[in-house]
């Protein structure tokens, strides 16, 4: 499949863009690449980033706020980072402050724990970058807005529904929804009514899908382009980012990079062929930096060559998946958790670790919610001692969406009842439920060894610590009385001889920089992680590819970050020619020795 290379055009681009995708796949990179180029052409461009884990600053390498800051350098280039996190804290003060000295401090508290959910962050957020488009007054000195990262469908969908929040506010008893008290979002009415409209509006706006030439995220970018599309977001592109292609025949990883995504795009030639698609090629450096971006679009050769290679690097000691195993195991049971970014291989970590405690003689359970986690499918049955579940978050979800609708919708109206649906079609429903089946599974652990690659939040997990904001939500909605695993779930998590953490990272920056953050959330909730696993490593690969040689160079800053600043224990994995699908593959993956691969 020949696609063109991605290339903005200052003279049909509209006036908003928005980039969204899988995490890890580069939207950054190329909003601020593509903000460079309307900026060089002349253009005036706010850039914002929306993500709680944003790294704007450090692809621009430029200290960012919530107002807009010159990018130096780049004349007509302002960019800006919307907290969501403070944006939170923001909106629950707009909304309550006004009744702080009216109501009883128990309702207050009561109010701030509602507005605690992650329904609440994200609505926040949208609040913020709603009036740099609902707003005509707002950033009209600009020609263009620039967003890294979209909002979801679900956000959209609840604005659309503004005209229904009257009739809803009378028929909830509780006069709440998972954003709080919708009658605080009044005054915004407006404002979000032209936002969505705006997004709809094919000549003001366009939606750019990113992905990488990997089938998980090319069905990520699919998903989101029918749910945004049915909301009337129409005018949408596609740019797969990191395609690769070799001139080394002889090299078996070079070969095998090749070929995984040559069959990735086969497989979804109908998606990609459904709307203008572009690519742009995998780089050898980080894309950091002003050079950096424009060697992503240019491909700029002088800067690829300035990357030398430290040839006299030596890599810092770090320990096979199987060591890490044998010190867990003393233990005999508990849980095991893979955390991280998406798409940096939990669930093959996972599956890794159940296969090598099942051979040595233990009773293991391993679950995932990945419901294209085919790596720990394939093991149901194949090993002694092991078992595999799946999740199901739709089936967990739509079980607690008929639970409620049962106990509070049978006194609604059609309108009251359909805002309620949507208001259970939210973020936070589905983490509800998906937390009370993963609690089920954490509990089995006192009795053999749990592995999942399904976790909860850092945010979930401070939501719990900080305030009973959880069993808030379920007595909002009317739920049962919770089981104990529920009730005791936050004891077992922090008892280090019964859970095990490890966080999963690639040896990148965004990926690294994530789990570092999420680290941090699991230690104000009192979690601290047992390891780090640096996954799909190319160090001591031996490609004879120039482009794969250079990247392997560039991980050497982000191995010694993990080694040195975030780990108390380091494990790593290769780059793997062939995916590890079956016991033997991923016993061999977790045995791996970085010694054995240079040698």
């Amino acid at each position: 499949m020949k696609l063109p290379l991605f290339r903005p055009d200052p003279a049909s681009s509209t006036r908003y863009l928005f980039f969204t995708g899988k995490g890890g796949v580069g939207k950054t990179s190329l909003s601020c690449a593509t903000a460079l180029k309307l900026a060089q052409a002349g253009k005036r461009v706010l850039l914002v980033s929306t993500d709680p884990a944003s790294n704007l600053d450090e692809v621009l390498m430029t200290t960012l706020t919530n107002q807009p800051t010159p990018v130096p350098g780049v004349p007509g280039l302002d960019a800006l980072n919307i907290n969501p996190v403070q944006a939170a804290a923001a909106y629950r003060e707009r909304l309550i402050g006004p009744m702080r000295g009216v109501l009883p401090e128990a309702a207050l508290r009561s109010m701030e724990e509602q507005l605690s959910g992650s329904c609440t962050v994200e609505i926040a957020a949208f609040d913020e970058f709603s009036g740099l488009i609902g707003n005509p007054a707002a950033a009209q000195e600009y020609d263009h807005v620039i967003f890294d990262t979209a909002p979801t469908g679900h956000t959209l969908r609840l604005m659309s529904l503004a005209k229904a929040w009257d009739q809803f506010l009378d028929n909830n008893t509780s006069g709440t929804s998972c954003l709080g008290p919708l009658a605080g979002l009044e005054k915004q009415r407006v404002i979000y009514e032209n936002t969505v409209k705006t997004l709809a509006d094919a000549a003001a706006t366009t939606l750019v899908l990113v992905s990488r030439p990997q089938l998980s995220a090319l069905r990520e970018a699919q998903r989101t382009s029918g749910e945004l599309r049915a909301l009337g977001v129409t005018n949408q592109c596609l740019i797969i980012n990191g395609t690769f292609e070799t001139n080394c025949p002889q090299d078996v990883t070079a070969q095998a990079m090749q070929l995984r995504g040559e069959a990735a795009l086969s497989k979804a030639a109908a998606f990609i062929e459904s709307m203008p698609s572009f690519i742009t090629p995998l780089r050898p450096i980080n894309i950091l930096g002003i050079a950096g971006l424009r060697v992503l679009l240019e491909g700029d050769a002088s800067a690829t060559s300035a990357v030398s290679l430290e040839t006299d690097w030596v890599a810092p000691e770090m320990r096979s998946l199987e060591d890490l195993v044998s010190d867990i195991e003393k233990q005999g049971h508990g849980v095991i958790m893979t955390m991280g970014k998406g798409g940096v291989g939990k669930t093959t970590v996972a599956a890794a670790i159940a296969v090598l405690l099942a051979r040595r003689g233990h009773a293991v359970h391993l679950s995932t919610t990945d419901p294209a986690a085919h790596v720990a499918q394939t093991l149901d049955g194949q090993v002694a001692g092991l078992t595999v579940s799946r999740i199901d978050p739709a089936a967990e979800t739509a079980a607690y969406q008929q639970e409620v609708l049962g106990n509070q919708g049978a006194q609604m109206d059609a309108a009251g009842r359909s805002l309620l649906e949507e208001d259970l079609r939210s973020p936070c429903t589905e983490e509800i439920a998906v937390f009370r089946a993963f609690a089920r599974e954490v509990g089995l652990g006192t009795q053999r060894f749990v592995v999942l690659d399904t976790a909860p939040t850092g945010h979930t997990l401070l939501l719990l610590d900080a305030s009973e904001a959880y069993h808030r939500e379920l007595q909002r909605q009317a739920r049962s009385t919770q089981p104990e695993e529920v009730l005791h779930l936050l004891d077992h998590l922090r008892d280090p001889d019964f859970t095990h953490i490890l966080l999963v990272t690639l040896p990148e920056a965004t990926p690294v920089h994530e789990a570092a953050a999420l680290q941090e959330d699991l230690r104000r909730a009192h979690i601290e992680p047992h390891a780090w696993v640096i996954n799909q490593s190319l160090l001591g690969c031996g490609s004879c590819d120039p482009l794969l040689q250079r990247r392997e160079q560039t991980e050497h800053r982000y191995i010694r970050e993990v080694v040195e600043k975030q780990a108390k224990r380091t494990a790593w994995l290769p780059w793997q020619a062939e995916e590890p699908i079956g016991p033997d593959a991923l016993a061999r993956l977790a045995s791996s020795k970085l010694q054995s691969v240079c040698a």
